[in-house]
């Protein structure tokens, strides 16, 4: 299976996967940032945005389904996913090859949003490259904020404002119910 954590940049989802992993030692994570990050090394990204590679897209639901069929553990996934056409393809992808997707999406009020990320560090030796990376994620929150209406029917929303082991309970009860969402 594999627990799908979307939502703005600043959302928490890694907050919450680091959450979640104590209460499910078993669970891999994963992170599709990291195709992202190779394939920089490798190829020009003419948008600045990897997602819009396709080979993105392909590559992270092969090694999505791979840590699946391969380690037969649940995968937690954090990762922002909100061009309906991508999410479309990596889920169908996921749902093909058999596996149960549960996709969950957390929601945070714009300021909230704009506080947390003014309040992260990315590049900390770099204030400049820092300071580039908080107004891309700045610039892309409109269009996350709109995505919310675009995801999957079954994705399951999740105030992103509760403490994160609230979150974590409540990503747990919805899996272990057998509740499926996303694909």
């Amino acid at each position: 299976m594999i627990v799908w954590v979307n939502g703005e940049f600043g959302s928490g989802k890694s907050t919450l996967v680091d959450e979640l992993r104590p209460c499910w030692p078993e669970a891999l994570v994963y992170d599709p940032e990291m195709v992202g990050y190779v394939l920089r090394e490798i190829v020009e990204v003419p948008t600045g945005d990897f997602q819009d590679l396709r080979l993105w897209r392909r590559q992270v639901a092969d090694l999505a389904v791979g840590l699946v069929e391969e380690y037969r553990r649940p995968v937690l996934v954090p990762m922002t996913l909100v061009n309906p056409g991508y999410a479309g393809e990596i889920f169908s992808a996921l749902t093909d090859a058999n596996i149960d997707v549960h996709h969950f999406f957390l929601q945070v009020p714009r300021e909230v949003l704009e506080q947390r990320i003014d309040g992260r560090s990315f590049t900390p030796d770099k204030p400049e490259q820092d300071e580039r990376v908080r107004h891309w994620c700045k610039d892309k929150i409109e269009l996350c904020l709109a995505a919310a209406d675009t995801l999957p029917s079954d994705t399951v929303f999740l105030d992103g404002e509760l403490p994160p082991s609230k979150l974590a309970d409540q990503v747990l009860a919805r899996v272990r119910s057998g509740g499926r969402s996303g694909a």
